[in-house]
């Protein structure tokens, strides 16, 4: 569509659909590649220090990620299922649910990987849909 010139309205709006659809398959694509890039980046975080030690691998392995779109809204999830994920990246001090004591530091692996994974995100979407226009 880039330097093209209408008189057609029809042409106009046509062209303009065309860019929309492409623009929307190129932004879904930047944000699965990115999702997933994310988990490979808190995986490698949950390797060990300063994340949390790899015991068995399940929780390192328990990291996935899902996009979704409806309409014109694309969504990217991360996330994990494994019950101890809250606590190993933000810490736990108190008392748990079988009466057991704890004082366990956060072992920060998620928040350090979306940080520095936003800005690589803005630039493959601001790529993609620029490519695809």
């Amino acid at each position: 569509m880039s330097g093209s010139s209408f008189t057609d309205a029809g042409a106009l709006a046509a062209a303009l659909d065309r860019g929309a659809q492409r623009s929307m398959f190129a932004a879904e694509a930047a944000m699965r590649h990115s999702a997933q890039a994310l988990v490979q980046q808190v995986q490698g975080r949950a390797s060990g220090r300063p994340g949390p030690r790899v015991i068995t691998g399940r929780y390192k392995a328990s990291w996935n990620s899902e996009v979704h779109r409806a309409g014109p809204v694309i969504t990217g999830e991360v996330g994990s299922g494994a019950p101890q994920a809250r606590r190993l990246e933000f810490g736990f001090v108190g008392v748990d649910s079988l009466g057991r004591h704890y004082s366990q530091r956060p072992y920060l692996h998620l928040g350090p990987a979306v940080e520095s994974a936003g800005p690589l995100f803005v630039e493959a979407l601001g790529r993609a849909v620029e490519g695809a226009l």
